[in-house]
C-alpha cells in the first residue's frame, strides 16, 4: 500500500460536485414514478384536542382526488402496528382520536396534481374538542398538568441502545440519573459552589431540501424513494405498519439536500406509504419549508449546573439537571436528554458527579436529533459557567480550563471510554489560529471568548459494505450510508483507492438501496467514515488477498510477492492486466473480485462494544464587536480546532467544521421558534431568522489535528459535529470579557443584549449614586 497522502482526494473533486453545480444531480424531491399521484397533508390547527369528526366527502367528490387517508384507516392497515417510535411507540401513522400539537397530520390527500390535492384539503371538515395544552417543559412538569400521552409504551433497545424510563401519570418520557463519587461530601468541603441555570431555544434544522418521500405500494411489496438519513429504519417501520416482509420493502436514498439529524430515524415515510396503500398507486409528498418546521426541531433545554471548586482552582464536584422539551412525540428525545446531561460534564476530569436528565412531552413540534444531539445545549451551559467561575475566582478563563481538562487517556465518566483526544492542545491551537488571523478594520471595542466541548457519539457499530473490483480495474462500492452533503461517497472512494491501488476516477459509489447494499444502522452521529469506511476498507483488503491468491495460483509463487497496481497485478515477473489474469483462470475475458466488509460490536476484539467508539470534540475562540446602541453582535474572527485522527479529505473536513460553526451562529444570535397561544408564530422563511452571508465572520480559521489514533480507516475519527459545540458559549464569553454583560439565555438577540446593557448601566449608575 502506498503512503497515505491527505491531498489524494483533493486532486480530483468529489464525484457529486459536477452533478450538483450543473443541476443534474437527482435528489429525492426530483424522483418521478409512472402513474405517480401527489399528496398533501392536512394538519391540526389546535395544539391539543380530541377529534370528534372528520368529513372527507366533499374532498373525495372533487375531480382528480383519488384517496383521503385519516385515522379511521389505521384499523384497516395490514401491518401489526399502527404507531411507531424509537424509544417509545407513541406516534400514530396519522392522528387518531386526538391531536397533540399544531401541525399534527390529521388527513392526507392523494390527487392527480398538487393543486387539486391542496384544494381538497380546504374541503375537509374537522371537528375538535379542545383540551388544555402545555407549551414549555415547566408547564408540562407542573402538578396537575394535562397529559400529552395518557399511556407510554417503551421499546427496549429498539433503535437506540439503552432504556427509556418514562414516569407513568406524568409528561416525563425520560427520567435518568447517574452518580459517581460522593457528591454531597464534596459540596460540603472547603470549596466555593456556583449554581447557574441556562436556557437553550427550539431551533429548526433548515435543510435546503424539505422532507420528501415517494412511496409505491403493491399487493406484496413496497418501494420508497426517501429523503431520509436512515433507510433501514424507514424500511423496518414501513414493514411493520403495512405488513410487508423486510425483503419486500425497498428503500432508495438519492442525494439528500441536507439533513443535520432532522431526517434521521423516521419522519413522514410511514404516512406516505399508507397513503399509497389507500390510493393503490405511487404517491409523492414533498413538504414546504414551513411544513418541515412543523415536522421536527432541536429540543429546547433548561440546564442547571451546581459546581464545586477547591482552593487550588480544581473542580471537585458537579451536579447537572437537564430538562429538555421533547414536544408532542418522543422521537430521539430520550437519548438526547441523557446525552445533554453527560455532555454537560465537558472534557473535564471531575471525580464527583451527579447527573439527572428529564425529557418532557409538550404540545409543540416534536423534538428530534440535530447535529451533536444534546451537545450544543450542554456545552452552552457548561462553558458559560466555566467563565463565570473563572471571573469570580480571579482566574484566566483559558488557564482555568487547562487546569481542569482531563488528560488524554483519563476518565471523564467512569463507565465511558477514557478521553482519547488532547483537548489542551486543541484549545491552544484554536487560540493560536485566532491570533494569526488578520485583525480587520473594526475600530471599536472587541471581546474574545473561548469554549471547548467533548461529546460521546451514540454510535451503533453495525454496518456493512460490498466492493467489486472488475476485470478492467474499475471498482463498485455498495453501502447504505446516505449522501446528505457531507461527502461520504467521496470518502469511500478515497479509502478504496488507497487499499486497492486504483485511481479515483475508476471508483464508483452506488446510490444506497436496501435491496442491494448490506444493512447499515443509519447516517448520523458522525459514524459514516468510521463504520462504513472501515467496512469498505475491510472489503477492499479481502479483495487484495483474493487477487494475491489467484495470482499465485495462476502464475505460481508466494501470494505475498504480488500486489495490485492500476488495472493489473504485479509480481516477480512484472505486471499482468487483471483481465488477462481472469482469462487464464476462467477461460473467459471476464470476472471480478468481490469483497464484503462487516462491522459489529465484536470488531477489534469486542472493543467496539465500549462507548463511545471515539470522542468527538471541538475547541473554539471567537472575537466579537458590539453595536452598543442596538445590541447587535458582530463576530469578527472565528477559529476552531478538532482532532479528526486522520483526515481523508481536507477540503470537505474543513467545510464540515466551518459549516457547523456557521450553523451555530443561528442559535447563538437569532434562531428560535416563537410560540404564542400554542402555535408557532414565526414558522416561515420570512419570520424565522437564520444567518445570512452578511452575518459570517470576516475571518475564519479551522485547524484539523491528525493524531492518527482514531478507530476508523487509517486512524480516522468522525467529524462535522464538534465545530457546533463551542460557538454559543464562546460568543457569550466574549460579550462578558469585552462588556461585562453575562446572558444565560439564547439567542443573543440585539434586543436581549441591549436590555442587558441597559440593566448594567442602570446598576452602575445606582452604585455610583449610593457612593455619593
Amino acid at each position: 500500500m502506498r503512503p497515505i497522502h491527505p491531498l489524494d482526494l483533493d486532486q480530483e473533486p468529489r464525484a457529486d460536485y459536477l452533478e450538483k453545480v450543473t443541476g443534474t444531480a437527482i435528489y429525492a424531491s426530483d424522483v418521478q414514478v409512472p402513474g405517480m399521484l401527489h399528496g398533501k397533508i392536512l394538519r391540526s390547527n389546535v395544539p391539543h384536542a380530541r377529534i370528534k369528526k372528520i368529513d372527507v366527502n366533499a374532498a373525495l367528490a372533487m375531480p382528480g382526488v383519488v384517496a383521503v387517508l385519516t385515522g379511521e384507516d389505521l384499523a384497516r392497515l395490514p401491518g401489526t402496528v399502527k404507531s411507531w417510535g424509537l424509544s417509545l411507540r407513541d406516534r400514530p401513522v396519522i392522528a387518531h382520536d386526538k391531536v397533540r400539537y399544531v401541525g399534527d397530520p390529521v388527513a392526507a390527500v392523494a390527487a392527480t396534481d398538487e393543486a387539486t390535492a391542496e384544494d381538497a384539503l380546504e374541503a375537509i371538515v374537522v371537528e375538535y374538542e379542545p383540551l388544555p395544552y402545555v407549551t414549555s417543559a415547566q408547564e408540562a412538569l407542573a402538578p396537575g398538568a394535562p397529559l400529552v400521552h395518557e399511556q407510554m409504551e417503551p421499546l427496549k433497545d429498539y433503535y437506540f441502545r439503552g432504556e427509556c424510563t418514562p414516569v407513568a401519570g406524568t409528561n416525563q418520557f425520560q427520567h435518568w440519573t447517574y452518580e459517581q463519587g460522593n457528591v454531597d461530601q464534596a459540596f460540603q468541603g472547603d470549596v466555593r459552589v456556583f449554581e447557574d441555570t441556562f436556557s437553550f431555544p427550539m431551533v429548526f434544522h433548515y435543510a435546503m431540501e424539505p422532507h420528501v418521500c415517494v412511496a409505491h405500494w403493491r399487493q406484496d411489496s413496497l418501494e420508497i424513494w426517501s429523503g431520509g438519513q436512515t433507510p433501514t429504519a424507514i424500511q423496518r417501520v414501513c414493514s411493520e405498519t403495512l405488513g410487508i416482509p423486510l425483503s419486500r420493502v425497498r428503500v432508495h436514498s438519492p442525494y439528500v439536500g441536507g439533513g443535520f439529524g432532522g431526517k434521521a430515524s423516521v419522519k413522514i415515510d410511514p404516512l406516505v406509504a399508507a397513503l399509497s396503500w389507500k390510493a393503490r398507486a405511487p404517491v409523492r409528498v414533498c413538504l414546504s419549508i414551513s411544513e418541515s418546521m412543523l415536522t421536527c426541531r432541536r429540543l429546547d433545554a433548561e440546564i442547571t449546573l451546581r459546581t464545586a471548586v477547591d482552593t487550588n482552582g480544581r473542580i471537585v464536584a458537579k451536579s447537572v439537571r437537564a430538562v429538555l422539551n421533547g414536544g408532542a412525540y418522543a422521537d430521539t428525545g430520550p437519548a438526547i436528554a441523557v446525552k445533554a446531561a453527560i455532555r454537560a460534564i465537558g472534557p473535564y476530569h471531575i471525580p464527583n458527579l451527579r447527573l439527572e436528565a428529564i425529557g418532557v412531552y409538550t404540545n409543540t413540534v416534536p423534538g428530534a436529533a440535530f447535529r451533536s444531539i444534546g451537545g450544543p445545549q450542554a456545552v452552552w451551559a457548561t462553558e458559560s459557567q466555566m467563565d463565570i467561575i473563572a471571573a469570580a475566582l480571579g482566574l484566566d478563563p483559558v488557564e482555568f480550563r487547562l487546569q481542569n481538562i482531563a488528560d488524554k487517556g483519563q476518565s471523564v465518566k467512569k463507565d465511558l471510554r477514557p478521553l482519547d483526544v488532547d483537548m489542551r492542545h486543541s484549545l491552544r491551537m484554536a487560540l493560536k489560529a485566532l491570533k494569526e488571523l488578520p485583525e480587520g478594520k473594526h475600530a471599536g471595542r472587541r471581546g474574545i471568548g473561548v469554549a471547548v466541548g467533548a461529546t460521546d457519539p451514540g454510535i451503533v457499530p453495525v454496518g456493512g459494505a460490498i466492493v467489486r473490483l472488475r476485470a478492467d480495474g474499475s471498482v463498485n462500492i455498495s453501502a447504505n450510508t446516505v449522501e446528505i452533503g457531507q461527502g461520504n461517497r467521496g470518502v469511500l472512494r478515497a479509502i478504496a483507492a488507497r487499499v486497492l491501488e486504483q485511481p479515483l476516477k475508476a471508483i464508483f459509489v452506488a446510490e444506497p438501496d436496501t435491496m442491494q447494499a448490506p444493512y447499515d444502522w443509519g447516517t448520523g452521529a458522525s459514524r459514516s467514515t468510521v463504520i462504513i469506511g472501515l467496512a469498505v476498507q475491510r472489503a477492499c483488503e479481502d479483495i487484495v488477498q483474493q487477487a494475491k491468491a489467484l495470482a499465485a495460483q495462476v502464475l505460481g509463487g508466494d501470494p505475498e510477492s504480488y500486489s495490485l497496481v492500476t488495472g493489473a497485478i504485479r509480481g516477480p515477473d512484472g505486471e499482468l492486466p487483471l483481465v488477462e489474469l481472469f482469462r487464464r483462470h476462467n477461460g473467459l475475458v471476464a470476472g471480478e473480485f468481490l469483497g464484503v466488509g462487516r462491522i459489529d460490536p465484536s470488531t477489534n476484539n469486542d472493543d467496539f462494544r465500549r462507548p463511545p467508539l471515539f470522542w468527538e470534540t471541538g475547541a473554539g475562540a471567537f472575537e466579537i464587536g458590539l453595536d452598543e446602541e442596538t445590541g447587535a453582535i458582530r463576530v469578527l474572527r472565528a477559529s476552531g480546532a478538532a482532532d479528526l485522527g486522520h483526515v481523508l479529505n481536507h477540503k470537505a473536513a474543513e467545510g464540515q467544521d466551518e459549516g457547523a460553526m456557521m450553523m451555530a451562529l443561528g442559535h447563538t444570535l437569532s434562531e428560535e421558534y416563537v410560540y404564542a397561544d400554542g402555535q408557532v408564530i414565526n414558522g416561515t422563511l420570512f419570520d424565522y431568522k437564520v444567518p445570512s452571508i452578511e452575518d459570517l465572520p470576516s475571518y475564519v480559521a479551522t485547524t484539523l489535528i491528525e493524531s492518527g489514533d482514531g478507530p476508523g480507516p487509517f486512524g480516522a475519527r468522525g467529524g462535522g459535529e464538534g465545530g457546533i459545540l463551542p460557538v454559543a458559549p464562546a460568543v457569550a464569553n466574549a460579550l462578558f470579557q469585552g462588556w461585562g454583560v453575562r446572558i444565560k439565555q439564547l439567542p443573543l438577540t440585539p434586543e436581549r443584549v441591549w436590555r442587558a446593557l441597559q440593566e448594567q448601566r442602570e446598576a452602575t449608575a445606582s452604585r455610583q449614586s449610593q457612593k455619593r
